[in-house]
């Protein structure tokens, strides 16, 4: 009966005659509700992750001078260099430990709050960071600076995995790797906006380096203004709060064709697919044999991400480049440069998943063996010096193809509702853990490997680059179930090639994902041929 009622209010809210469901589907455009709701997300809350990752590097003199003043009128001696040392760097640092809690609080919150909700709800804390550094030197208080930062991370890892996961979503298929992207785009301009607005022209001067820290809370307001006023996640609506009235007034806002009952099938579909499954937690995921493949996937991809080399390449860019003979002055703009150069290469990302992924990995290990080579023979050629500055451009580009964005989609891709939250929480949590790492491990292996540091970066990329390639399917212009059977396939290949016996393989009952469910091989030993 629900069912049949079901069926009844999407063909009422059918613009037009009646379209009967063996037509093909209309094709499926960008809206204007679609891109306000990326751009709003993505400035609102993508951004400030690229902005909250650069903003501390031009200030970080008159940060270190205030912490010093502080101790000094509060203590009546100043800091020495390794204390001095120690806060600036927990400054830096603490902004990755308050993502690795926001990423673990996304599972809970998204299902607790929705997509769009969890988004609008969490930029309070925006708010308060803003208030925290803005008036920390009124305050004469350097734990509000600390405290503003361990905050603006929380913010950044709830929104870098809720806002994938909100625009995968409410996307069609054939744009959701065009919305997906979105973010990473708008994490390059806001590392971009943070090395423009640190130049000693606009905001680099001492006196303004809190109004720098706070400025996060503009495009936040935007957001909070504008973002209520569009629909939640149509899919969270119908498959998790099973409110259909509100599934279709979401769909109308986000499709420009009245004939949404081909989309209205699929999330049916989906929803009678995991109609005895729950949303699942991280360690129902992790112990789940059906989606091994997918977690993995998530795994190594998160991880490669971080342990690329990225982080070491930003912190060090200004030592390449001083080595390769640029003026100290001139040297500020010249990384405004590359932050352009992020900014283009995230444009470049119209391709498939796959060649994103495989490419953006492959160049950034090249580039990273090419460092290498040249940092060795720049004492005897000279001009292997701009080879090095080439290849830590080569590096940032390549990061922006695909590895800066496509993680955190293809998460939302490889996974069912019930079960995405979770590995959002995951991912997310693996992210941060590794920049937390590299962050402190670098300057180890770079003391202990010199030049040869950067191979072990380059490993890492052609170690993800080659299990993209032999593992994850293209999931670009496929439907959430689409991307489950293909796994499912490769999950039932794996489990017949483990039988020890030639007996006919029976595919008896399939869980959610439509793979094998534990005691679902049955061998039917009298159709079997000797």
């Amino acid at each position: 009966d629900k069912e049949n009622t079901l069926n009844e209010k999407v063909a009422h809210a059918r613009c037009g005659a009646l379209v009967t469901a063996s037509l093909p589907p209309f094709p499926q455009h960008l809206t204007s509700s679609l891109l306000a709701v990326a751009l709003l997300t993505s400035f609102g809350s993508s951004m400030l992750y690229g902005y909250n990752l650069a903003v501390v590097n031009s200030p970080a003199s008159y940060i270190k001078n205030f912490y010093n003043r502080t101790v000094v009128s509060r203590n009546g001696s100043s800091l020495t260099e390794e204390t001095l040392t120690l806060m600036y760097s927990l400054t830096v640092s603490v902004f990755a430990i308050g993502g690795l809690v926001g990423s673990l609080m996304v599972a809970t919150l998204v299902t607790k709050f929705g997509r769009k909700g969890t988004v609008v709800n969490s930029t309070v804390l925006v708010f308060v960071a803003g208030l925290l550094m803005g008036f920390s030197r009124i305050c004469g208080s350097p734990e509000m600076v600390i405290f503003g930062r361990f905050v603006t991370g929380i913010h950044s890892g709830i929104s870098l995995s809720v806002v994938p996961m909100y625009l995968g979503e409410i996307a069609p298929k054939n744009l959701r790797g065009f919305l997906g992207l979105m973010p990473s785009i708008f994490i390059c301009i806001g590392v971009f906006s943070a090395q423009l607005l640190g130049l000693h022209e606009l905001l680099g001067k001492e006196e303004h380096w809190p109004l720098f820290l706070s400025l996060v809370v503009v495009p936040t307001f935007i957001q909070l203004m504008m973002l209520p006023w569009f629909p939640e996640s149509p899919r969270y609506l119908l498959i998790e709060k099973h409110n259909v009235h509100a599934t279709i007034t979401a769909l109308k806002w986000y499709r420009s064709k009245c004939n949404i009952q081909a989309e209205i099938e699929e999330m049916q579909e989906e929803q009678r697919s995991l109609s005895t499954v729950d949303t699942v937690s991280v360690w129902t995921l992790l112990v789940d044999r059906s989606v091994r493949w997918q977690v993995l996937s998530v795994v190594v991809i998160n991880i490669g991400m971080q342990l690329s080399g990225i982080d070491a390449i930003w912190f060090y860019t200004n030592d390449i480049f001083e080595n390769a003979g640029i003026p100290a002055p001139e040297i500020q703009y010249t990384t405004v440069g590359t932050g352009a150069i992020e900014i283009v290469a995230g444009l470049i990302g119209r391709l498939g998943r796959r060649p994103l992924i495989i490419g953006g990995f492959g160049f950034m290990g090249l580039c990273c063996a090419g460092i290498t080579f040249s940092l060795i023979l720049q004492t005897h050629i000279p001009f292997m010096k701009y080879v090095s500055v080439a290849c830590v451009v080569g590096i940032i580009a390549g990061f922006c193809i695909g590895p800066a964005g496509v993680p955190f989609l293809i998460t939302a891709e490889l996974f069912k509702q019930s079960h995405r939250p979770a590995a959002y929480t995951v991912g997310g949590s693996l992210n941060w853990m590794s920049n937390f790492t590299i962050g402190f491990i670098f300057p180890f292996l770079q003391m202990s490997a010199g030049s040869y540091c950067y191979l072990v970066f380059c490993g890492v990329c052609l170690t993800v680059a080659t299990y993209v390639f032999f593992v994850i399917p293209e999931t670009k212009n496929k439907t959430f179930v689409e991307i489950s059977q293909m796994f499912a396939t490769k999950e039932a290949i794996l489990e017949s090639q483990a039988l020890s016996q030639p007996d006919q393989l029976k595919l008896k009952t399939m869980n959610g994902y439509g793979t094998l469910e534990n005691g679902s091989l049955e061998f039917n030993s009298s159709s079997s041929t000797p």
